[in-house]
């Protein structure tokens, strides 16, 4: 089951979703939402942003581990039970969690984290 987060300040509202973070390719991101879930693995916690003229390059993992770094680890502190996992997606328009749309360019990766630190995890 996956539940979006409300109440937390993990997303602090409308504010962080107008939020543009430069990324380390040059474009800019903005969040989307924060969704949590259950898996059989643990807590993970998905933060979806949004980067408008996003294609998929050889920029995107150091987008992704910069946004798991600089926006999410920071608030992970805030939220109460730590996640086993944090799942970071960026896409090129805003897109419903779970339906595919071929119009729309996503990629995700998972980081394990360690040490204070987003550690890139294989699929």
């Amino acid at each position: 089951m996956v539940a979006m987060l409300a109440g937390l300040d993990l997303a602090q509202g409308a504010a962080a979703q107008d939020e543009a973070l430069p990324l380390p390719s040059g474009l800019e991101a903005r969040l989307q939402e924060v969704l949590t879930d259950r898996p059989g693995d643990g807590l993970v916690y998905r933060f979806r942003f949004v980067a408008e003229g996003f294609a998929v390059s050889e920029a995107v993992l150091a987008d992704l581990s910069w946004l798991c770094e600089s926006y999410a680890l920071p608030r992970l502190s805030n939220i109460g039970p730590q996640p086993a996992r944090v799942v970071i997606s960026l896409a090129d328009k805003p897109s419903e969690f779970g339906i595919y749309d071929p119009d729309v360019t996503q990629v995700f990766e998972s980081f394990s984290l360690q040490g204070g630190a987003c550690v890139w995890e294989l699929f």
